[in-house]
Order: structure tokens, then sequence, then C-alpha cells
């Protein structure tokens, strides 16, 4: 099955996708880890003001399969966590690039960014 991968996004290894503004930062799980998950029935979201670390474990989904961690991708400050994907994670199913975010950043070091992978580099990583 194809998944469904923005252009306008960026992409880590560990497959979560990243919306940069300036230096601010959404964060996601690809609908490719989502559908490698099934569905999903729980998410654990950082708190708000916590300082992550790039590559550092900040939060979790669990689907009926398994627990998965998820990454910061980036370094900086949560500034949100998404409450109605926490309350409603098939959200994160149905809608991982809109409604199923996970958390903002506020970004302590925006060069980060450079090291993230496009959506082609997603494409190849993920052998689609």
């Amino acid at each position: 099955m194809s998944s469904k991968i923005s252009e306008g996004l960026k992409y880590t290894k560990s497959h979560e996708w990243v919306r940069l503004e300036g230096d601010a930062a959404t964060v996601g799980i690809t609908d490719h880890a989502q559908q490698e998950l099934t569905d999903i029935v729980f998410v654990e979201l950082p708190a708000v003001g916590r300082t992550v670390k790039a590559g550092e474990q900040c939060a979790v989904v669990e689907s009926v399969k398994t627990a998965s961690d998820v990454y910061a991708p980036l370094s900086g400050e949560v500034t949100a966590a998404n409450a109605e994907v926490a309350k409603t994670p098939a959200l994160v199913n149905d809608d991982p690039y809109g409604a199923g975010w996970f958390y903002t950043l506020k970004l302590s070091n925006p060069s980060e960014a450079n090291g993230l992978l496009s959506a082609a580099d997603y494409r190849a990583l993920i052998g689609e």
C-alpha cells in the first residue's frame, strides 16, 4: 500500500514529519508509520514547556499491535501539544499530516532542519 507523503514537509529516518514555519515546527508521525502500526489506540505527548534535543524520545504511540517511541526531529521547547489527538488517537490514522499532528516546537537551533529528509529522500527510504 502506498503512503501519502506531503511535498511541503521534512521527514526523519524514524518516521516523524516536520512542518517548518520560521523558528517554529509542527511534528507528527508519517502516514507510512501509522500504516505500519495499524489502529492507533493511545498517544502520549510531551508536556508543554519541555525542552527536547533532536533525536530524544519525547512521545509514545500505541496501536493494537505495539507501542512505539516518537523522537524529536529538532531541538527546542514544546509550545503546544495536540489534546485532540490524545483524546482521539484515531486522528493519527485518519489525518496524520493534518488533525493528527502531535506537538509544536520553538526551535533552539533552526539549522538542524538541514539534516532532515526531503519528501523524495523519505520516499526512497521507505522504498516507494
